[in-house]
């Protein structure tokens, strides 16, 4: 993560960086019908209810989509061009898709793995850097 950028914590998104700076990946429920929903809501698009809760995913995924970034961007974000925002889909709950970057391990640079190493449908899993942000790296076979 950039030093001074931090993702935005809405109320209803706070529970899921809760769940992050502990090491867990978890996605909002209606506690009603079971429906998985992200990003997180008050109420839930299947059947209206406002109940809700967390439930822990397993973090598995496979890359959906990817862009590599190149300058002018953000200044604090230009120093690590070219890097990757990938958009994984999950295993266990396929209609969830979250946002990310793949690195080479946990909290390693955005720009740590060469675009050229990135394929869409790449099997994936959830890491945590020590600033609690969900990153991806590649599993291995």
């Amino acid at each position: 993560m950039i030093e001074g950028c931090s993702p935005p914590h809405r109320p209803d998104g706070a529970p899921f960086w809760q769940y992050a700076a502990q090491g867990e990946l978890r996605v909002q429920a209606c506690a009603d019908c079971g429906e998985l929903r992200f990003p997180p809501r008050p109420c839930c698009p299947h059947c209206q209810s406002f109940t809700c809760e967390w439930r822990q995913v397993g973090g598995h995924g496979r890359i959906w989509s990817y862009v590599v970034p190149h300058p002018p961007l953000l200044p604090d974000y230009a120093e690590q061009a070219p890097y990757n925002v990938v958009v994984v889909e999950l295993t266990d709950a396929p209609r969830i898709r979250l946002v990310g970057n793949l690195v080479t391990e946990p909290g390693a640079p955005l720009n740590s793995i060469p675009p050229d190493r990135i394929r869409i449908g790449a099997k994936v899993q959830a890491v945590f850097s020590g600033a609690g942000l969900a990153q991806w790296v590649l599993e291995r076979p």
